[in-house]
This record gives structure tokens, sequence and C-alpha cells, in this order.
């Protein structure tokens, strides 16, 4: 049985910038296997590129340890400058030379190599990445998409031990940032090449990664694969910013995986470990309500959008606790629904989750001071 071992090791690690302080990151802890491609994930401010420099070498932490490959990069007892890490970087904006050609920006990197190789091994790089013919282009000759890769052949060609990527994909054009995304994350994957990027875009973060790290003021909020960060966030944090998602006030019963809230009781929920009675929010994404003619949810359709996979539709649904809930519903395209036309689902536990910091979120609908439901003597008592 083959075991990975982690190439990247954070361990309690900080970064406070002056004046103020500010905390950039605070006391981060994340490791990153041989051969995984990993997402940093959070808004702007975050903390995730400062990340992506502490592992580079480009910022010193204030606080905890680094290690790549074993050692330690950085520390109470060591620091490893950046050129000696192993580490390949592609910055935001390529980070090309204008005045060299495509083959002297990737030679550029590979002082470790002997003179007399330098040129065969740039060759070899570019003909990997489908940039052979152009290695004695000027980078201004070339497209976004193959500044990209050239970017990309100049970080890998030195054989480093992770490469690191800040936002590599923000600068292209809508139609052509799938398909370069998709050649990058393929080359890298067929090198068995450790790879972390950095983004602030959940779609990309989702169709290329092995696990994704979602970041939130400086802190780790959630580490799991594309399909766990999406179908099971574990914070209000993680359900609202990867994706849409319904957010709904409820009780944990006393009952295996079941959650009492305005609309029933769902089971098979994912509780978090939460016992008996706690007050809690249950993130349901919009896939999560399935069309059904037997659906415990009955609604009303108050407007959709189509986005050529699915239908997004706006639907309130009657609340025990008074008035109408407006829930976000993904529908297929042939569900020919207009708004008027009433609806009923049945909820998918696999898109539900209990999450954290519910009691500071929590919104109890239109009818909240007047309880007399079931949830609202639940929630009143608990």
């Amino acid at each position: 049985m083959s075991t990975t071992r982690p190439v990247i090791q954070f361990e309690g690690v900080s970064k406070r910038y002056w004046p103020g302080p500010v905390e950039a990151v605070r006391d981060v802890s994340l490791g990153v296997n041989e051969g995984e491609i990993v997402t940093l994930l959070g808004p702007s401010g975050c903390g995730k590129t400062t990340t992506l420099r502490l592992m580079a070498g480009f910022e010193i932490p204030d606080g905890g340890s680094i290690h790549i490959g074993g050692r330690e990069a950085a520390g109470p007892s060591a620091w490893i400058p950046p050129e000696r890490r192993g580490v390949g970087m592609v910055f935001q904006d390529y980070a090309l030379f204008p005045h060299l050609k495509v083959g002297e920006n990737v030679m550029f990197g590979l002082d470790a190599i002997p003179r007399s190789q330098r040129r065969d091994r740039a060759k070899e790089v570019l003909r990997v990445l489908d940039l052979g013919p152009h290695f004695d282009r000027y980078p201004h000759e070339l497209s976004g998409g193959q500044q990209q890769r050239v970017a990309l052949a100049r970080a890998i060609a030195p054989r480093p031990v992770m490469v690191l990527m800040d936002e590599p994909f923000s600068n292209l054009d809508a139609h052509l940032r799938d398909q370069v995304r998709d050649e990058v994350v393929g080359i890298l994957r067929n090198a068995g090449m450790t790879s972390i990027f950095v983004s602030h875009d959940q779609r990309d973060a989702l169709a290329i990664s092995d696990r994704v790290i979602v970041m939130n003021r400086g802190k780790v909020e959630q580490v799991g694969s594309p399909r766990e960060i999406y179908r099971h966030p574990e914070s209000v944090f993680v359900a609202t910013f990867v994706g849409r998602t319904n957010l709904l006030a409820g009780v944990v019963q006393n009952r295996d995986g079941c959650v009492l809230t305005d609309f029933g009781s769902f089971c098979r929920v994912d509780r978090l470990g939460m016992p008996d009675g706690s007050q809690v929010m249950v993130a349901v994404r919009p896939d999560g309500f399935v069309p059904s003619e037997n659906g415990q949810l009955r609604g009303r359709v108050l407007a959709t959008t189509f986005t050529g996979a699915q239908i997004e539709a706006e639907v309130a649904i009657p609340s025990a606790l008074g008035g109408d809930r407006r829930l976000v519903v993904h529908l297929p395209p042939s569900a020919g629904l207009v708004p008027g036309d009433q609806v009923a689902f049945r909820l998918d536990p696999d898109y539900a989750s209990v999450v954290r910091n519910s009691c500071q979120v929590m919104d109890r609908g239109a009818g909240a001071s007047g309880m007399t439901s079931p949830v609202a003597e639940a929630l009143a008592s608990s």
C-alpha cells in the first residue's frame, strides 16, 4: 500500500503587518501531500496570497514553523531563502521578461543546471507544453494562454518540489479561461507535480483541486475535497461563499441525523456532532431540493433564471413560523416552470449540512414573534 508524504507543512503559522498590526495569517496549520493539487480559496484580504508568499519564502512568519520536504524552511531556528527552497512560482501577471525570448525566459531560472544543458531542458519543457515552435519568439508575440504556459514552463523547468500559482487564470478572457486551466492542470497531473493554487473563484477551485482550503480573515475555515466543501460546508461562511445556499433555522432532535426546522424534520443530515437540542442552521444547496409530487415542501415559483445546464428558481414556501420563506432551488431545464406555478420538493440529505456559527446569524422568519409551531417551541425551549 503506497503512502504519501507531506511536501509542505504549516504548524501554527502567523504573519502580521505594521502599522496596526494587521494579522494577515492567524495560527494556520495545514499540509499538502506529494502529487496533490490544492487550492487556497477565499475572498480578497483573507490571507491566501500571504500564505502562498510564506510558502515561497517571500515573507517571514512571525510565529510557527514551515517545513518543506521534511526540512524546516522557516521557524524559530531556521530560515531557507526562496532560491534554495526548490519551489516554482507562477505570478498573477506571469512576470515574464519582455526583453528576453521565450527560451531565454525559461532558461533564466536554471542556474543549478550546467550551462550546456540549459537550452535542451528549456526546449524539453516547452515541447511538453506545446510551445516548442515559440522558443525564439518574444512574450508580446504570444496569446494570453501561451504566456501563461511560458510562465508555467519557467516554474517547472528547474524540477521543483512543488509549484505555487497565484490567481493564474484571472487575466484570461472568459472563453479561454477554462481551456487554459484544464491544459495546465492536465500537465501538472501528468507530471505528478505537487501544486498549490490561490484563487477567489470557487468554480476554478472546485474544478481543479484534490482538496480545497477555504480561508477567511487569516484563518482556515475548512479543508476538504471539492465535493465535501460544496455538499457539506461546516460554517456559515463556507456555505455562503462557496456557491449559493439556503439557511434554515432548526433544532437537533433526539433522533439519529434529524434536525427539526420550520419546514418539518430533515433526517440523515450531517449534524457535525452537535448534541440534541442544539439550535443550529441547516445549509441546503439549491441542488438539494428535488422536484417530487410527494415532496414534503410545497411552494409557488416566484422567478426563474435559465443558466443553460439548469433553471435557477426562487420559490416561496410557507413556513410553520408564519409567512413565506424564499428558497433558491435548481431545476432541470425540461421542468418548464414559470412564475405562479406550484411545485413540490423532497430534500436530498447529501446536499444538506448543519453549519457552525449558527446562533449569530439565525433568521427565524416573519412569524417569529408569535411562534406556536413545534419548531418554534423547540427553538424557544432549547
